[in-house]
């Protein structure tokens, strides 16, 4: 096990580390707010695994979704972002963090599925060449992606769009996996590969490319959600205090990755959530997982079916898509619970 990681991370360490650091009370382990509700109408939740470090707050949220009431937390194992949005649409998956991009095409396309909170900001960071130092250096330039309707393919597009580009005229996107594009970024015979943690740290360590841009910091991207809280529409319907309660939980674990990273990386890693624990603890101490209460999620909704309008993947206006794809109660009821 890397970075000096126990596997025997238990329950009682985790909870008792989070006492140690000083943050019984903001990670709500003695929550009032939550014990004044009725229980959840359901004990049992599902979400989604992935190998990644982006939605570290539902991956260690385990034991605070238990404090709420959950006696069975379950995740599915998806190879990619894609399978989020299946799980959630077909009920497989309770609720789940994705990107708010995805999350507005699937929504656009008629699936049932309800944007319910914003997480964090800042998931992913577009590498490049020698050649590549501003986003308009991509015009006839090749960049790598997984797929054509991958999460890739749409975020890069719409940076290009954003400066003024045409990305299906000006720039050449060629499909391969991630650990291709990587190599393939390495000896210069793509010229660009956008990455989501844990790419961004193997590329640094690597030496491999250049950050073009960094979503956690470089404006207009770090203004805005990157990863939303979404839910299976029936779900929600169905389960509104098992809902507020779930995202309750995540939510505090936001919190959670902000203040104690190390512990937070060490938890992700000893779980199998992902493998190395120096890329885990370097992508959760670069994500602002702490600025959830700053961030207007519908604005994030706005802004991202602006972009997403402007390069021909959706028809519906943002107001049209927040409208019917989005519902903020919990979300604004926890921002007043929880501004402690």
């Amino acid at each position: 096990m890397e970075g000096g990681c126990s596997k025997h991370w238990s329950r009682r360490e985790f909870l008792g580390g989070l006492t140690l650091a000083g943050t019984a009370g903001l990670v709500g382990l003695r929550p009032k707010p939550a014990f004044a509700e009725p229980p959840p109408e359901t004990t049992k939740i599902t979400m989604v695994r992935l190998k990644g470090i982006c939605q570290s707050p539902q991956y260690v949220a385990g034991d605070l979704l238990q404090a709420e009431g959950f006696t069975e937390v379950r995740y599915v194992e998806k190879q990619g972002t894609e399978g989020i949005e299946q799980a959630l649409a077909s009920g497989e998956a309770d609720l789940n963090g994705h990107y708010a991009a995805p999350l507005i095409l699937r929504l656009e396309a008629g699936d049932p599925i309800v944007i319910l909170a914003g997480e964090h900001a800042g998931c992913f960071e577009l590498f490049g060449t020698d050649r590549i130092r501003t986003i308009r250096d991509l015009k006839g330039k090749t960049v790598a992606v997984p797929a054509l309707d991958s999460s890739r393919h749409v975020f890069v597009s719409m940076m290009a769009s954003y400066v003024g580009l045409d990305p299906r005229k000006d720039i050449r996107f060629v499909q391969y996996s991630g650990g291709e594009s990587v190599r393939l970024l390495g000896e210069h015979k793509i010229d660009a590969y956008l990455g989501f943690p844990p790419e961004p740290q193997a590329l640094r360590a690597q030496k491999i490319g250049h950050v073009v841009v960094n979503s956690a910091l470089d404006r207009p991207w770090s203004q805005y959600f990157c990863c939303m809280v979404a839910g299976n529409r029936n779900f929600v319907e169905k389960h509104p205090v098992a809902t507020k309660r779930a995202i309750r939980a995540i939510l505090k674990s936001a919190d959670f990755c902000a203040v104690e990273p190390a512990r937070a990386a060490r938890f992700m890693v000893a779980k199998g959530f992902t493998d190395n624990y120096d890329y885990a603890l370097q992508a959760v101490k670069s994500l602002p997982y702490g600025k959830w209460r700053e961030f207007n999620p519908e604005d994030t909704i706005r802004f991202y079916a602006l972009r997403l309008h402007d390069i021909g993947l959706i028809r519906s206006t943002p107001q049209k898509i927040i409208a019917q794809g989005t519902d903020w109660r919990f979300f604004n009821e926890l921002k007043k619970e929880l501004k402690a």
